[in-house]
């Protein structure tokens, strides 16, 4: 495979699709954990330069997909030790046919801490701030029934993270994007209907008007309710996917 790109910010272009491209092939099994990469290898397997494919394990290192190790070199990690918070590495596990089990953890995941984030941002709640979250919802609920999916998805990303944000708990705040990654992926992969049941649409609206009330047990209620939905929607949508995928490589365990 040979990456390439043009432009003022061709070298940026080319780390990220190099970086995405070995990530994936990590995150596939297609370089499967403990066997030692070289860098020569990777430049022909690449066709990018030393440079490149040096900055981009460090990149990996980071990201604790790859380890090095005197006299054995950069080798690819066991998925257990994956950051699975990586917003990179949840994209590429999205991208693979770990699909469906990703998007479950994290919609679990997210169904563990939105709903006290919900109650936490209703305790904290000011009137410029629940009158944004209602205006919010307001606007997901019209381009939901237009059919809109761009504006619906950008907006369900920014209803969720001001949430995390309302809460004043900075552990909630940076899994903002965690949540926009499995909401962009969701979306992607086709595991979104065009139009958004009106079931959804208005539980959307009941956690804006919760939160914006100061109501924290309506709030978490109102939060756990839809993440009940979300969750049960998502594994029936995989459910079907699944057969389509079944006949992929399966990914390190």
């Amino acid at each position: 495979m040979s990456v390439s790109a043009e432009g003022p910010s061709a070298s940026g272009r080319l780390h990220e699709s190099t970086l995405d491209a070995i990530g994936s092939a990590i995150v596939r099994g297609e370089l499967p954990p403990g066997i030692p990469l070289t860098i020569e290898q990777l430049e022909q397997r690449y066709g990018v330069s030393r440079s490149v494919i040096r900055d981009c394990l460090r990149s990996l290192q980071t990201m604790n997909l790859v380890q090095s190790k005197p006299r054995v070199g950069v080798t690819p990690r066991p998925a257990s030790e994956w950051n699975v918070y990586e917003p990179k590495v949840i994209r590429w596990r999205l991208d693979s046919n770990d699909r469906a089990h990703q998007l479950r953890t994290l919609t679990q995941l997210r169904a563990a801490v939105e709903p006290q984030a919900a109650g936490l941002a209703a305790a904290n709640i000011s009137p410029q701030s629940a009158s944004e979250l209602n205006g919010i919802a307001g606007e997901m609920w019209a381009a939901g029934r237009s059919g809109d999916a761009e504006r619906f998805l950008a907006l369900d990303i920014r209803f969720h993270q001001l949430i995390l944000q309302l809460s004043g708990n900075e552990m909630f705040s940076h899994l903002h994007a965690v949540v926009s990654e499995v909401l962009t992926g969701r979306t992607a992969h086709g595991l979104m209907p065009a139009h958004p049941h009106p079931d959804a649409l208005q539980q959307h609206l009941d956690v804006a008007e919760a939160v914006g009330s100061g109501n924290q047990q309506a709030a978490i209620d109102a939060m756990q309710r839809l993440m009940n939905r979300t969750l049960t929607e998502m594994l029936r949508r995989a459910a079907e996917e699944q057969p389509a995928t079944a006949s992929s490589p399966q990914p390190p365990q």
